[in-house]
């Protein structure tokens, strides 16, 4: 990696962590009521699709990008695997801790997914929600969570996607670009945060482009499943 490179890949890291560090009291709270909580019916699927893989005893699970640890702790609850969820902004992780009291089969990390702390083929499954579209390279990303995984491992993925159906994707942009960066800029006190979340999905890889790329990558038995008519999809493959 170039030294250009690299200090844009370090200054995009260094954004997005502000960013997210500066609305972690309300990101929980916005989640759910922009979602009108339909991001929680999507973090079970996610799990009960890793659970399907996992071995029946000592199953490891990495949750990549993990935020305040809602996806993390559906795992847990839904899989009995042990959790490690991972993520590059601490106010999020201390969150994330504070909600897990209790739960001994989860713990959180400080860690950048572009250079996770763990060695080659530590975990059965992997995952990431709503944080590929964030890193300063999907590819390396992805990368890196085929190294950490198992031969025969799963990586889910989770985001933000273009609807499929015509008339929701007009309703759902007016929705996404328009009355979400209002709402959310009012209620957390960042107005650039909740803009940030419409452009970052727009340039974002669409639904085949981001299989193919995880194809490219190395994984195999990519496929993809769109979700509320395409606003999330998740996608999911398998270490060789």
């Amino acid at each position: 990696m170039s030294d250009d490179v690299s200090a844009a890949a370090n200054d995009h890291a260094r954004r997005v962590r502000e960013m997210f560090a500066g609305i972690a009291t309300r990101y929980d709270l916005l989640n759910h009521l922009l979602s009108a909580n339909v991001d929680k019916s999507w973090r079970r699927r996610v799990a009960r699709d890793v659970g399907e893989v996992l071995p029946a005893a000592g199953a490891q699970v990495l949750d990549v990008a993990c935020g305040t640890g809602d996806l993390s702790l559906t795992l847990f609850e839904l899989t009995g695997a042990e959790v490690v969820g991972s993520d590059f902004c601490r106010p999020m992780l201390d969150l994330a801790s504070k909600k897990s009291v209790g739960k001994v089969g989860v713990r959180f990390v400080e860690a950048d997914a572009l250079q996770l702390p763990f060695v080659q083929g530590s975990f059965d499954a992997v995952t990431i929600a709503f944080g590929l579209r964030n890193l300063a390279s999907a590819e390396h990303g992805l990368s890196e969570m085929l190294r950490v995984l198992r031969p025969g491992g799963r990586l889910a993925v989770l985001e933000f996607s273009q609807p499929v159906v015509p008339g929701l994707r007009s309703l759902f942009n007016l929705y996404f670009t328009k009355l979400l960066p209002w709402v959310g800029g009012i209620i957390s006190g960042s107005p650039g945060a909740y803009k940030y979340l419409p452009n970052s999905v727009s340039r974002f890889l669409r639904q085949e482009e981001l299989a193919d790329l995880m194809r490219q990558v190395g994984f195999v038995e990519v496929r993809y499943k769109n979700l509320t008519g395409g606003i999330a999809a998740f996608h999911s493959g398998q270490k060789p």
